[in-house]
Formats: structure tokens, C-alpha cells, sequence
């Protein structure tokens, strides 16, 4: 089975964050893929996504089911514990959230910097992710393990301070002053 070969060609994400280069790109790893993989688990793999769909729509892995169920109770508690804060009412549904779970949300709510909490919720998901991590190093779990990491590993690098304040001022001016001007420091 070409599964086998391309698990093994894939570099290590390990040592892999928000601060070193990744040692494969996402079009890469995809481009690996499409080529080794039967349709059932390129289909599979092509639709994973960090945002999961409301509706809980069987995959027909478990693993990915299993990382959708979460994502999405992880997003709806986020939601409500920021309605919360902010003091309105949150109509959502709710999930069943562990105590632990509720604590990180909390935690990622009441932190001052925007950037900080981003950084602090993908590391939670990436440690979610990593209960997730197949005992078979060659399965095709492995594979959506691998592309789900490399993607969160991706956003976090994304994310820039400065890209941040800048669209916060020109958000923040058009709020308050009309039109495209921006609020200086």
C-alpha cells in the first residue's frame, strides 16, 4: 500500500511552533497525498478543517469525528464564555465541556492580549490533538493527525502583531470617525 511510503517519506512536525519553519509546506503534503491515498481518504483529508461544520456530520473515521465533536464543543463553550464576559445573552446550543476544557476557555478569555489567547487556544488544541495521535504510526488517522497539526502549526505562524493593530486602528477609526480613516497611537 502507497500509505505506507508516504507516512514514512513525511518529515517530523515535532520540533515544529509558531517560531521555526515548517519542513513541509501544506500544498506539499496534499500534493504527497493525492497520489498515495484511495478516494474514500483523500476525500476524508481534503475536507478536514479547523473550523468543523455545525452540523455533526459522520466522516465515517473516528478519528475525525471525534476531532469535530470536540473543536466544535471547544467553539461553543469559547462563544458562551465570551458572551459571558462581555455580559449578553448567549443563545447558542451548549456542549457537554469537560471541567478542564471550561478552565482553558476561562483562562483564554480573561487574558488581556488578543494575540496571547490565539496562541494559548491553539496550544490547547494542539494538545487536544495530541490525545488524539493513532497508536499505528501508518494508519490513515495518522495522516489526518499530521494534516490537522501542520494546519493549526500554520495559523499559529499566521498570526502577526503588528498586521493586528494596524486592521484594529482601521477597524476602530471606521467606527468612530466614517469611512476608511485610521486611529493613530
Amino acid at each position: 500500500m502507497n500509505q505506507y511510503y508516504l507516512i514514512a517519506q513525511l518529515p517530523s512536525l515535532e520540533i515544529a511552533n509558531e517560531t521555526t519553519a515548517l519542513p513541509i509546506t501544506e500544498e506539499r503534503f496534499y500534493e504527497l497525498c493525492k497520489s498515495n491515498l484511495g478516494k474514500k481518504a483523500w476525500n476524508a483529508l481534503t475536507g478536514l478543517t479547523l473550523v468543523p461544520k455545525r452540523e455533526n456530520k459522520k466522516s465515517g473515521y473516528s478519528f475525525i469525528d471525534k476531532w469535530n465533536g470536540w473543536e466544535k464543543t471547544f467553539r461553543l463553550a469559547l462563544a458562551r464564555a465570551r458572551a459571558e464576559k462581555l455580559k449578553k445573552p448567549f443563545e447558542g446550543e451548549t456542549g457537554e465541556a469537560s471541567a478542564e476544557l471550561l478552565q482553558a476557555v476561562r483562562q483564554a478569555v480573561e487574558m488581556e492580549d488578543p494575540l496571547e489567547a490565539e496562541r494559548y487556544l491553539t496550544r490547547v488544541r494542539l494538545n487536544f490533538l495530541e490525545t488524539l495521535r493513532p497508536g499505528d504510526a501508518f494508519s490513515e488517522s495518522t495522516l489526518f493527525y499530521y494534516a490537522l497539526k501542520l494546519k493549526l502549526i500554520l495559523r499559529i505562524q499566521q498570526f502577526d502583531k503588528g498586521m493586528g493593530q494596524n486592521a484594529y486602528r482601521k477597524i476602530y477609526g471606521s467606527i468612530m470617525y466614517g469611512g476608511d480613516q485610521e486611529v493613530k497611537e
